[in-house]
């Protein structure tokens, strides 16, 4: 039994589970001193919220340890601090003690010999769930070692004073009542509630929403089953009552909502001498969605968003739920270009994510930005990384529309621009095709003086990424549209404009109302509840309207693969004419598409290329493919790269003769998938090129 002055000797003890109790750390007792008998262990002090969780999930006695008392000193207040010196110290109590109101007022007498003399007093709103438990332990920040925190138990049994359980499944007085779970409603429901009361749901709706739900299961089983109309006022009254300005001073007010909301921040960088301002945002429900659609799946970039009106811009990481909708799982707001610091928070966010499942890994990460550290991204998620395309056909269809007139100029220009930017050929050739594009349409000024200023220096940067990188599916592009329209329509009305200035109402507006419309659309989807409340805009995507056009209402001549024609599917008399089919730069002649979108008539028509055969391979795809000759022709050193890129072209070879031989005997069956994402297989190889 160690005496006080020896705990410093005692093992530092770091469960590898993110949430853990007592059970998972080895007490020792102490010998002598006020403490004497009691529990003690050491652990890193940043493991302490980690433990406090653990404890309360206690299965047999579910709790709650509030602070019950907390105190601070300065470094340098002491000059010879006792071994067990404090900088910290706080008191943690089970929520159903000390005092006892279980038989009355009669108790309350009897009760206060149990409560400790730094309590709070009687606390008379927790009157209906104190029943005399004497659980609660200590937490010392050790003043010698600051980064190391000393726990002292000095009651691990939930029991009151005469040594009987008080609370949870073992009390038989419990049994039945809100004292046999936790004792306050979980984080998850509480998540819910507030989501549907963001969303417009009214309190009648959510009760009875929730006594529906709990009839089907057969009755409570467990405290959020106990949800009252008192517990859905209350949060109401919080909606009502926030604001997103905490502090006068913008950044004073962001620095409060970080205090307040720290397990919803993954990385915080304050905006403090040459350092730039960045901010990780990730809910527990975001974090949820990740885990659950990002495993083995696609996780995409979505950046630079509100360059020119927010104060900072966002960049947005999303997932693809089950029926292709983009969901955002993380939100990253910096002052700086957001590639500058991605090798600070990437590496967090994934340690954070596979905390809660070490075996959760994606398949591929989209980028929508070639400067992007690759080897960062790589090294943190460990996949392979896609390239993504879609806000520059986006810029450059918007600014056509906007500085020419004729449709026929338009669609030349943007069938030109492709060429560019999936240049085949290298070095000063590509150089050559722009200096072509340039003199055809020298006439264009103000599109000539808007490409040479914005996109010019970074033309070459675009042509190397896509020589690099294998490009994204037309499925995700249409999901990733769709979600920066509603977070443009959300966050970019006029009547916010007063607003935009200010951080803390964009955090603000993401954490509140705009991920809330997500978790309707996902809790609807997944239970079939409140499916009329639905905001059909975030289902409602471009590829999602596609499956819906019949093949017979598309018309194309096969023998010229100029343009293809689309019937519409709500006037039977108009048809829709869709430029370059198949192209990664089809123009179609819809109002949709003139608004720079992607839409249903140009995804139909690429799925229905690819699918017959009709039309040459995808730019990207002839664009990777010389990408793997070359590399077949000018080998690596690696031997293992060497060996993965003889063996991918080789592959490549057997199944453009497989499809040769069957045309040629007219057995010819549709792909699944397009070649470059056939292609799109080897993240060892465009490792080597990074």
């Amino acid at each position: 039994m160690p005496r006080m002055e020896d705990i410093l000797n005692l093992p530092v003890q770091d469960p590898p589970c993110a949430e853990f109790s007592a059970a998972h750390i080895n007490w020792v007792k102490l010998e002598g001193g006020r403490q004497g008998g009691d529990d003690i262990a050491l652990i890193p002090f940043v493991r302490v919220d980690g433990f406090v969780k653990g404890e309360s999930s206690n299965p047999e006695c579910p709790a709650s340890f509030r602070v019950e008392s907390r105190r601070k000193r300065p470094e340098g207040s002491v000059t010879k601090p006792r071994v067990d010196g404090y900088l910290e110290y706080t008191l943690y109590w089970c929520s159903y003690g000390p005092e006892d109101y279980r038989e009355g007022d009669s108790c309350i007498g009897d009760s206060k010999s149990t409560k400790p003399a730094s309590g709070k007093g009687s606390r008379p709103g927790r009157r209906h769930m104190m029943r005399g438990c004497l659980c609660h332990f200590t937490v010392k920040r050790l003043y010698t070692r600051p980064l190391l925190a000393l726990i002292i138990y000095n009651q691990r049994r939930h029991v009151d004073k005469t040594g009987a359980p008080c609370h949870g499944i073992l009390d038989r007085d419990a049994i039945g009542t809100r004292a046999m779970y936790a004792p306050r409603i979980s984080d998850e429901l509480r998540q819910k509630v507030m989501s549907m009361l963001y969303v417009g749901i009214s309190l009648d709706n959510i009760i009875q929403h929730h006594v529906e739900v709990m009839q089907k299961q057969g009755g409570p089983q467990n405290r959020d089953d106990f949800l009252t109309r008192n517990d859905v006022r209350n949060m109401e009254r919080s909606i009502r009552n926030s604001s997103h300005e905490l502090q006068e001073n913008d950044e004073c007010s962001v620095k409060i909502w970080v205090q307040r909301h720290q397990k919803h921040v993954f990385y915080y960088q304050d905006n403090s001498g040459s350092q730039s301002f960045v901010l990780g945002i990730q809910t527990d429900w975001q974090l949820q969605q990740m885990i659950r659609y990002g495993n083995k799946s696609f996780i995409s970039f979505h950046s630079t968003f509100g360059l020119k009106k927010l104060k900072y811009p966002v960049c947005s990481l999303l997932v693809f739920g089950s029926s292709q909708n983009a969901i955002p799982v993380a939100w990253i707001i910096t002052s700086s270009f957001v590639g500058k610091d991605i090798h600070k928070w990437i590496a967090l966010l994934s340690e954070k994510i596979r905390a809660k499942d070490p075996r959760w890994r994606p398949s591929a990460v989209i980028l929508d930005d070639p400067s992007f550290d690759y080897n960062s991204i790589r090294e943190a998620f460990q996949c392979r990384i896609l390239l993504c395309a879609w806000h520059v056909r986006r810029s450059w269809i918007k600014k056509l529309f906007k500085t020419c007139c004729n449709f026929e100029v338009q669609r030349e220009m943007l069938r030109h621009l492709g060429w560019i930017l999936y240049c085949t050929r290298c070095g000063p050739n590509a150089m050559d095709a722009l200096e072509e594009f340039m003199q055809i349409f020298v006439d264009q000024c103000s599109f000539m003086e808007y490409f040479k200023s914005k996109w010019l220096p970074s033309i070459d940067m675009w042509i190397n990424g896509i020589k690099s990188l294998p490009l994204t599916m037309p499925e995700s592009l249409a999901a990733i549209e769709s979600y920066h329209i509603k977070l443009k329509s959300t966050l970019l009305k006029e009547n916010n404009a007063n607003f935009w200035p200010r951080l803390d109402w964009l955090i603000h507006t993401l954490t509140t109302g705009f991920l809330s419309l997500y978790w309707l659309d996902q809790y609807s989807l997944d239970t079939g509840y409140f499916a009329n409340l639905q905001d059909k805009s975030l289902s409602a995507n471009a590829w999602y309207h596609a499956l819906n056009i019949p093949d017979v209402d598309v018309i194309l001549d096969e023998q010229n693969l100029r343009h293809a024609k689309v019937l519409s599917q709500t006037d039977r008399n108009l048809v829709y004419t869709v430029w370059n089919p198949g192209s990664e730069f089809s123009l179609c002649d819809c109002s949709w598409s003139r608004l720079g979108n992607l839409c249903k008539h140009v995804i139909k028509v690429a799925t229905f290329c690819r699918s017959r055969q009709v039309t040459r391979p995808l730019l990207s795809a002839q664009v990777y493919k010389q990408a793997l000759l070359t590399l077949l022709h000018n080998p690596p050193d690696d031997p293992l790269v060497l060996d993965h890129t003889v063996l991918h072209v080789a592959r490549l070879q057997q199944d453009i003769k497989a499809l040769e031989e069957l045309s040629n005997s007219g057995l010819l069956q549709p792909l699944a998938s397009d070649l470059s994402s056939q292609m799109a297989v080897n993240p060892l190889l465009f490792q080597h090129q990074h």
